[in-house]
Formats: C-alpha cells, sequence, structure tokens
C-alpha cells in the first residue's frame, strides 16, 4: 500500500484540526469587515500615511495624494473599524494610528511576497 492509498473499508483519518476553537458567525463577520476595509488600495495607502505620525486630513490627503474629501471618506471607515483615531486641535482634525495590527498584517503579506518572487525568480 503506498502512503496516497487505504485499505478498503479502512476508517479515513480525521483532518488535522486548528489548535483554535471554530469562530462563532458574528466574530467572523466582524474579521470580514476590517478585512474590508483593508481591502482598498487608497484606504491602504491613508493608512500609511498616518503611520508617519500625527496627520491632519490635509496632510493624509496630501501623502496619499487623494482629495482631501476622499480621504477624509477613507479615514472615516478606518476609524469606524479602530484602525485609527482622531481628536480635534482648534480648527484641524488630527488621525493617529489606534491599532497597528494592520501593519503587523502588511509587513507580514509583503514578506511573503518578497520570499515569494525571490523564489520564482522575480525581482
Amino acid at each position: 500500500m503506498t502512503p496516497r492509498t487505504r485499505k478498503r473499508g479502512a476508517p479515513r483519518k480525521a483532518p488535522a484540526r486548528s489548535a483554535h476553537e471554530p469562530l462563532s458567525d458574528a466574530t467572523l463577520e466582524r474579521v470580514a469587515r476590517r478585512f474590508l476595509a483593508l481591502s482598498d488600495l487608497s484606504r491602504l495607502k491613508v493608512l500609511q500615511a498616518v503611520c508617519g505620525g500625527v496627520d491632519s486630513v490635509a496632510e493624509v490627503a496630501a501623502l496619499a495624494r487623494l482629495t482631501q474629501a476622499n480621504a477624509s471618506r477613507h479615514l472615516a471607515v478606518l476609524r469606524e473599524q479602530g484602525f485609527v483615531t482622531r481628536r480635534q486641535e482648534g480648527l484641524r482634525v488630527i488621525y493617529e494610528i489606534s491599532d497597528d495590527t494592520p501593519l503587523t498584517l502588511c509587513a507580514a503579506v509583503c514578506e511573503h511576497l518578497r520570499r515569494s518572487d525571490a523564489a520564482a525568480g522575480v525581482r
């Protein structure tokens, strides 16, 4: 018998189980909304702009090469998901990173892409 075959009637091996408990539908929905918030290129540019330090909407828009209105909409989505916070400073609204999980996730994805590209000979 080869490793890929089994005898007729022999019990199947149970699939390997994750060390994590299954997530509830409500939790998976929350995870999906957070990933959805990160699935937009402009929103990632906004997040990258804010991660450099505390910024106003005008500064974020300039760094992300967006209009202020567009940057403001993306910041609202990121704020809704808890990735950034905002505070008023006089007439300016200032944004800063409140959860660095997306930055860690982006770094992990970039590292994976770098290794995959290197293995494939892509520069």
